[in-house]
């Protein structure tokens, strides 16, 4: 037997590298974020490594990885360029662009690079972050009466209440009358400590959450006390005309049909409606037909009338919503 041969163990390669070198220091620690934590955030997301090197960012990592970390760095470098903000959503948009333009969906960076459908409020610039919800901004200014429709973090209703408070502040319409079904009470307002709107106010927090984010608190409640800003009931919404308001209703999946028509019909002069629901969250009795279902059967079609539809794609919220979301839907068409 001859001498044996030793096979040479084979070379670990280094991970491929790719260099991005900004001119503008201070715009790079901006693009790093407190303590890296932009930079942290692509990582994860994308399994490479960062590492910075004075005005440099050195991008280590398999190709397709590090193809679109550097497509989201320089996106968010020339948004920082455009003097606009930057914050951990806006990290999170342009990965969401950068995964479609890797499914061959190249519009997704243009359109996160082109400063989308910005919505100015007192206290922030808002923008959509998805296709869908700019799609759904361009209609809320398009259309008399738009519906939005899709699951919890999509957006929906922030986006109305933000375009409400636009228009309001441009003085398009005089007010801002916001409503939500209060189903959960039920019978039951009735058995509550309180005057009605103690009763009624936890169930209308999350809209008063929304308004709090784009006007500065004393604003806020002096246009309360005014009632040029109203929060209240759909049930509260009845014999009126609602003219140049701005109306959204919020969480209408859990509308009868009967005061989903009635709710509709309160559409005044110079005034605009918007319809906010998620068909799965649906809480009337067993047999009652959701008024956001018997409106989508019935308008669609109907000029002046939009609909825009949103799935877990869109969930602008923690990441790990979006994936609750999408097993909860791969459930129900498993059971179905």
């Amino acid at each position: 037997m001859g001498p044996s041969a030793l096979t040479p163990s084979p070379r670990l390669e280094e991970p491929a590298e790719t260099v991005l070198e900004f001119s503008d220091n201070r715009l790079l620690i901006d693009l790093c974020g407190e303590f890296d934590r932009n930079l942290a955030q692509i990582e994860h997301a994308l399994e490479v490594q960062i590492a910075r090197r004075g005005n440099m960012l050195s991008v280590m990592g398999p190709a397709d990885g590090r193809d679109r970390a550097v497509e989201v760095l320089q996106a968010l470098y020339d948004r920082l360029e455009e003097g606009r903000s930057l914050d951990a959503g806006d990290v999170d948009a342009a990965l969401r662009a950068g995964a479609r333009l890797s499914h061959g969906a190249g519009d997704q960076m243009e359109m996160f690079r082109a400063g989308r459908a910005e919505i100015r409020t007192r206290k922030k610039v808002v923008e959509p972050r998805t296709a869908a919800q700019r799609a759904y901004v361009e209609a809320l200014y398009g259309n008399e009466l738009a519906f939005g429709i899709g699951p919890a973090g999509t957006g929906k209703t922030y986006l109305a209440v933000a375009v409400a408070v636009a228009m309001f502040s441009e003085g398009h319409v005089d007010r801002i009358i916001l409503s939500r079904p209060a189903v959960e009470a039920g019978e039951r307002l009735g058995f509550l400590p309180g005057d009605m709107k103690e009763k009624v106010d936890p169930y209308m927090q999350p809209l008063y959450d929304a308004l709090a984010d784009f006007l500065p608190g004393k604003q806020l409640a002096k246009l309360v006390e005014e009632r040029r800003i109203e929060i209240a009931p759909l049930a509260f919404m009845r014999g009126r005309t609602l003219a140049r308001a701005f109306v959204v209703l919020d969480e209408a999946q859990n509308a009868t049909a009967m005061q989903m028509k009635m709710f509709l019909t309160r559409l005044g002069e110079e005034s605009r409606m918007v319809v906010t629901g998620d068909r799965s969250q649906v809480d009337l009795p067993r047999g009652m037909t959701s008024g956001l279902a018997d409106a989508e059967r019935i308008l669609a079609g109907v000029r002046g009338v939009s609909f825009n539809y949103f799935s877990a794609g869109d969930v602008v919220r923690h990441p790990l919503v979006a994936r609750i979301i999408e097993a909860y839907e791969r459930d129900d068409g498993a059971a179905g």
